[in-house]
């Protein structure tokens, strides 16, 4: 029988231990060199956080990135209404009131003899301005108190819930009839008041459940266990877990309150002339609808599809940011 030659590898295999680790160390220096990594699957990636997972798919969803551009449209008429409307929003003659559509006023006249399309591009700047300020209050406000109750509970925690429950019970539009009809300024702040009044307090259950939620996580306790201060479990762990949901829903209730100052204006308690607005234009129109439908159409189609925009808008932003989504 032929003799077989000496292989020093079979060699160590054949002794045990050395053998394991000899074999070890060939495999790992086999994977380092393979382009693919482990079966293939490629290098491995830093873990993502819930941010850039949520911004990687907002990039991708075209509902986001068409009510994007037709909010950074808005907000861009909004600042510069003159870039698209040269004219006077309260320069009005009376000669052409209730006109159709003309050369260089394509939306027509209204009762007044204004121009229909200058007064619904200066109407942006009214609307956006008082939903995007209305928002940003609420946030605010609403996360704070609901923030603070559902970090240290206790009696403060049962005071807010039972408050709450009071300004649930206040039904809006008519709690802009009483308190707005008595209010005589013509700027936006009394009706940015009255919807931060009545409502922080869907933004404050919110932030209390979302803080309740985060604080009973493991890093939170562990943080603690080290002796994190109050403040800094607050502001570093649990806050950037927690806002999410309000991001959501403050996202969404721009729309709607887009929508309630309109209503209000309609109704003559919001905002009042020579503001220029899109529900008081409503409210002007609505007795020459039959005559004249352009005086109603065009502010109530830039009405409809704002709201849309920032409905959407919202929606989207749920999508990306909820978990139980993916």
């Amino acid at each position: 029988m032929p003799e077989q030659p000496f292989e020093p590898d079979r060699a160590i295999a054949g002794t045990g231990m050395g053998a394991t680790m000899d074999l070890a160390t060939s495999e790992a220096e086999t994977l380092e060199k393979t382009p693919g990594g482990p079966e293939g699957t490629g290098p491995q990636e830093r873990p993502r956080s819930l941010w850039s997972d949520a911004w990687r798919d907002l990039r991708r969803n075209p509902v986001f990135i068409l009510s994007a551009l037709v909010i950074l449209f808005l907000v861009v008429i909004s600042l510069w209404p003159s870039l698209i409307a040269s004219g006077n929003p309260l320069k009005c003659n009376l000669a052409k009131a209730q006109e159709g559509s003309q050369p260089g006023h394509p939306f027509g006249y209204d009762g007044q003899g204004c121009d229909v399309y200058t007064r619904t591009v200066y109407g942006t700047r009214t609307s956006v301005t008082v939903g995007v300020l209305a928002t940003l209050g609420v946030a605010i406000f609403g996360s704070v108190l609901g923030g603070l109750a559902g970090f240290f509970g206790g009696i403060w925690d049962s005071l807010l819930s039972r408050l709450t429950d009071i300004f649930f019970a206040i039904p809006v539009v008519l709690g802009g009839l009483v308190l707005l009809s008595v209010v005589t300024s013509n700027t936006v702040w009394p009706v940015i008041g009255f919807m931060v009044l009545l409502g922080w307090p869907q933004i404050s259950r919110i932030a209390r459940g979302s803080v309740i939620t985060a604080k009973q996580n493991d890093y939170v306790q562990a943080a603690r266990a080290l002796g994190a201060s109050n403040s800094r479990l607050l502001l570093r762990h649990i806050t950037p877990n927690a806002v999410a949901p309000v991001i959501v829903v403050a996202t969404i209730a721009l729309g709607t309150y887009i929508s309630l100052e309109a209503t209000l204006s309609y109704l003559g308690v919001g905002l009042k002339p020579p503001t220029v607005s899109w529900g008081i234009d409503i409210s002007s129109a609505s007795q020459y609808i039959r005559n004249a439908p352009h005086m109603l159409l065009w502010p109530a189609g830039a009405l409809a599809i704002t709201v849309l925009a920032f409905i959407m808008l919202g929606d989207a932003v749920r999508d990306a940011l909820d978990p139980k989504l993916r």
